[in-house]
C-alpha cells in the first residue's frame, strides 16, 4: 500500500501579469474569490485531504501569502474587544497549526518543474500533492480529497484531469491514454501543450497533482523544456515504465482563475453556493440581463 499523502506544495512565486495593476503589489493568489483569497481555498482543500504540513513556494514580493497564514494579534484583539466572534472564527478557525507550515524561494523563474524541485528538501521521501491555486474548482468533497481515496488503491503519480475541446490542446499538459476504469485514466504518456491536431487526446492536466518523489530525483537533471521552461509534466513522463501514472476525471466544476474572466465567473458561482448571498446573488445578475 502506498504511504499516506501528508505534504503538499503550493507553487506561488508567478508574477501574475494577466492582473495588472491590481498584481503589482498584491501577489495573484491572495485575489479574492467573494471574501477569500485564492490560496485560502487551495489550502482548505488541503486540510480537508488530510494534508499536514504546508510547503509555499515563494518569490519576490509575496509577502502578503506569509502575513495572510499568521496571527494578526492587533485584528484578534480588536475583534474580541468588540464580540465579533463570527469575524474572530473566520481569520483564525483554518489556519494550520504552528509549524505546519513552511516557505522556500524559486530564486529565478524557470518553470512549475523548477518551483516543485526548490521544495525538495520539505519533502523527502514521501508522496506529495501539489496544488496550483489558479485552478479553483467547487467541489463536494474537494479535489484533492477525492484523489488522496483513489491514490491509495493505485499509488505512482496522479495528475486531475479533464477534457478539452481539441482546439485549446496548446495550453494544457495532455495524456496520452485512451482506455478508463471508472474516473481513473491509466496513461501511456504525456505531452506539454501539443499543437492542435497533434495531441494523443483531450485530457488535459489540471492543477492537482500527487507525485511519487522520484520525481524530484528527475528534476535535479531536467532539461529546459517547451516555453524554455523546467516542466513538471515532462519530469513526471520519464518515469512511466517504472511509476504508474493514473488521470484521475474529478467530479466537480473548474475555473481557471489565471484569466480574468474566469476569475470573474469563479466570483459569481461560489457566491451562488452561499446560502447567505445567492437570492442577492441572482436579483443582481438579472439586473444586467435587462
Amino acid at each position: 500500500m502506498p504511504k499516506p499523502v501528508r505534504k503538499a506544495v503550493f507553487p506561488v512565486a508567478g508574477l501574475g501579469t494577466r492582473f495588472l495593476p491590481a498584481t503589482k503589489a498584491l501577489p495573484k493568489e491572495m485575489l479574492p474569490i467573494v471574501d477569500k483569497p485564492l490560496i485560502q481555498y487551495a489550502v482548505e482543500e488541503a486540510r480537508e485531504a488530510g494534508i499536514e504540513e504546508f510547503i509555499f513556494v515563494t518569490g519576490r514580493a509575496k509577502s502578503a501569502i506569509e502575513d495572510h497564514f499568521d496571527h494578526s494579534v492587533e485584528l484578534e484583539h480588536v475583534l474580541r474587544e468588540r464580540g465579533k466572534e463570527k469575524e474572530l472564527r473566520s481569520v483564525i478557525d483554518w489556519m494550520p497549526s504552528p509549524g505546519h507550515i513552511s516557505y522556500t524561494r524559486q530564486q529565478e523563474p524557470l518553470g512549475l518543474g523548477h518551483a516543485v524541485w526548490c521544495a525538495r528538501n520539505f519533502v523527502t521521501d514521501e508522496p506529495f500533492a501539489v496544488l496550483l491555486a489558479d485552478d479553483l474548482i467547487l467541489a463536494n468533497p474537494g479535489v484533492l480529497k477525492q484523489m488522496v481515496e483513489a491514490h491509495r488503491s493505485v499509488g505512482g503519480n496522479m495528475l486531475a484531469i479533464e477534457q478539452v475541446p481539441p482546439e485549446q490542446t496548446d495550453q494544457y499538459g495532455i495524456l496520452d491514454a485512451s482506455q478508463q476504469n471508472g474516473r481513473l485514466i491509466p496513461a501511456r504518456g504525456l505531452v506539454e501543450k501539443p499543437k492542435p491536431g497533434t495531441a494523443p487526446s483531450a485530457f488535459a492536466v489540471i492543477g492537482r497533482y500527487i507525485l511519487d518523489p522520484m520525481v524530484l530525483t528527475v528534476l535535479e537533471h531536467q532539461e529546459r523544456g517547451t516555453g524554455n521552461e523546467i516542466q513538471l509534466t515532462d519530469a513526471i513522463a520519464r518515469t512511466i515504465g517504472i511509476l504508474p501514472l493514473n488521470g484521475y476525471q474529478f467530479e466537480g466544476r473548474r475555473f481557471d482563475c489565471g484569466s480574468k474572466v474566469g476569475w470573474l465567473r469563479a466570483n459569481v458561482a461560489f457566491a451562488l453556493n452561499r446560502d447567505d448571498m445567492a437570492e442577492r446573488v441572482r436579483v443582481m445578475l438579472s439586473e444586467f440581463q435587462q
